[in-house]
């Protein structure tokens, strides 16, 4: 892509000045515009160092309100950043509705850059691009606008550039190791660049290469790309709208067969007389187990969803007891609050994720999107459609980072459900936990059970399959629960003792 920029003629100060005055205003009202419409936008600024960057983006921000825009500086992660899997940092970064969010580099400096300066196999590299051309495209299907520049100068021009830099007092601070580094394998970072120009720039998220020699030119051209852009979306049926998942060629996933909810057995039961000390031995060698993924820096995330009452909350207390408060979080989830609505609905499972070593509890999940809003038709069926996709690729991506992740589904039946409703009824300790919504939901339990025969059947993937949980004996669930914990925890240390 770099071979074919041609740089744009110079242009005279007046020519320049009037121009840019009418772009400023421009964007001074989209920028008002987009707060209305609640578009969220984020600017994508990459490129050599030195081609001017950091000034590009004081510029562009200067006559903005700054209370509806952000600007991210992206340097090296941090030894907490990188515990994380590797675009945490960077779903922490997305814009609420009705924001800007301005980047200062992003997920592209640890692609190219991390080939030339880290040693990142092309296999590691190409596994990236896949992982951000489906960030990019999750965002833009979820309405966001992303404008992505990259600034080219030549190596004369950069070599110039970090002299200048260097002899200041007051900017010689700015030019680093790795920037005399750039400049002095340039054609190798040319390339390296190249090639991930070439495989990000999607017709959702496409590149803007700006020869970046001229100042005035290169102003001039930012300025002009983004009102247009925004212009674009704004003026578009998509605003509030969304991509068709027909538009994109999708990864497909390894599937795990399923049984329907309605062919599972639950006349499953364990001794009384065997189950206390079953247990005891089962938590025992979790708290074994819990040291070694710690050791190993393998983080987990189990996943537990299921009827009203099926006894989610009674499972996960038997699993967090044989666990070490330090090294586990249990997360209950409740309906999105007013920020968490304003973000793409996977930000606020991202923001949860463990870090290498620690284990995550969901009580509750990312897959409310497709079992309520589905349910309670809060989502149209092309997003849903996406959800589908979406989720496996989420997962996916914490599988590729080393996560074991457990989903369990626990299932009762409508007459044990109605028993246990009763009894929390009666049970003044235990009254807080049945509301009207238990009641009104169990009234579309046909609704609820054929959403999550679909929610099964498209999301038990190879790597994050679904474990049903015969739940009509509270005793066999948890006790059924433990052991396929034990069994994944044990085959995941076996396979990274293979390695």
């Amino acid at each position: 892509m770099l071979d074919n920029i041609i740089a744009d003629a110079d242009y005279s100060e007046k020519e320049f000045k009037k121009e840019l005055d009418f772009l400023n205003n421009e964007l001074i009202l989209l920028q008002q515009k987009i707060k209305e419409e609640k578009l969220p936008v984020i600017i994508v600024f990459e490129g050599f160092s030195a081609s001017g960057k950091g000034t590009a983006i004081a510029e562009l921000i200067a006559d903005l309100d700054p209370r509806f825009f952000n600007v991210k500086a992206n340097s090296r992660k941090s030894d907490a950043e990188n515990s994380m899997p590797s675009l945490w940092r960077y779903w922490m970064q997305i814009p609420s509705k009705g924001q800007i969010e301005i980047l200062d580099r992003s997920w592209y400096q640890e692609t190219a850059i991390a080939q030339m300066e880290d040693g990142l196999s092309k296999k590691d590299c190409e596994n990236r691009y896949r992982s951000i051309n489906i960030f990019e495209r999750q965002l833009t299907d979820d309405g966001y606008l992303i404008i992505k520049f990259f600034l080219l100068i030549d190596e004369k021009e950069q070599q110039k550039r970090l002299e200048t830099l260097k002899k200041n007092k007051l900017t010689s601070f700015r030019v680093t190791e790795r920037d005399l580094k750039q400049n002095k394998y340039y054609e190798d970072y040319y390339k390296a660049f190249d090639k991930m120009l070439d495989n990000t720039d999607t017709e959702y998220s496409g590149w803007n290469i700006i020869p970046s020699f001229d100042k005035n030119s290169t102003k001039l051209k930012i300025f002009r790309t983004v009102v247009k852009k925004i212009k674009e979306k704004l003026s578009s049926e998509k605003v509030n709208a969304n991509l068709k998942a027909s538009d994109f060629s999708f990864e497909s996933f390894g599937i795990s067969p399923v049984k329907k909810l309605s062919e599972i057995n639950l006349s499953k039961e364990t001794e009384k007389e065997k189950y206390k000390s079953e247990l005891d031995e089962l938590q025992k060698e979790l708290s074994d187990l819990q040291c070694r993924l710690f050791q190993e820096k393998i983080p987990a995330i189990f996943c537990f969803e299921g009827w009203d009452a099926a006894g989610k909350g009674g499972a996960i207390r038997r699993v967090s007891k044989a666990l070490d408060p330090r090294g586990y979080d249990a997360k209950p989830i409740s309906a999105p609050d007013e920020l968490e609505k304003s973000k793409h609905y996977l930000w606020r499972f991202w923001r949860e994720m463990p870090a290498k070593g620690y284990i995550s509890i969901f009580d509750r999940t990312w897959y409310g999107r497709v079992l309520v809003e589905r349910v309670e038709k809060l989502i149209t069926d092309n997003r849903l459609n996406q959800a589908y996709q979406e989720i496996n690729e989420f997962e996916k991506e914490l599988y590729d980072n080393g996560c074991i992740i457990l989903k369990f589904w626990v299932q009762i039946n409508k007459d044990e459900q109605k028993k246990r409703f009763d009894d929390r009824q009666k049970n003044p300790e235990k009254k807080w936990k049945i509301t009207d919504e238990d009641w009104r939901n169990r009234e579309k339990w046909d609704d609820y059970e054929q959403a999550v025969d679909e929610m099964t059947e498209r999301t038990s993937t190879d790597f994050a399959p679904w474990h049903v949980i015969e739940g009509n004996d509270k005793k066999y669930a948890r006790i059924k629960v433990l052991k396929i914990i034990i069994k994944a925890i044990k085959g995941k240390l076996k396979d990274k003792e293979g390695k």
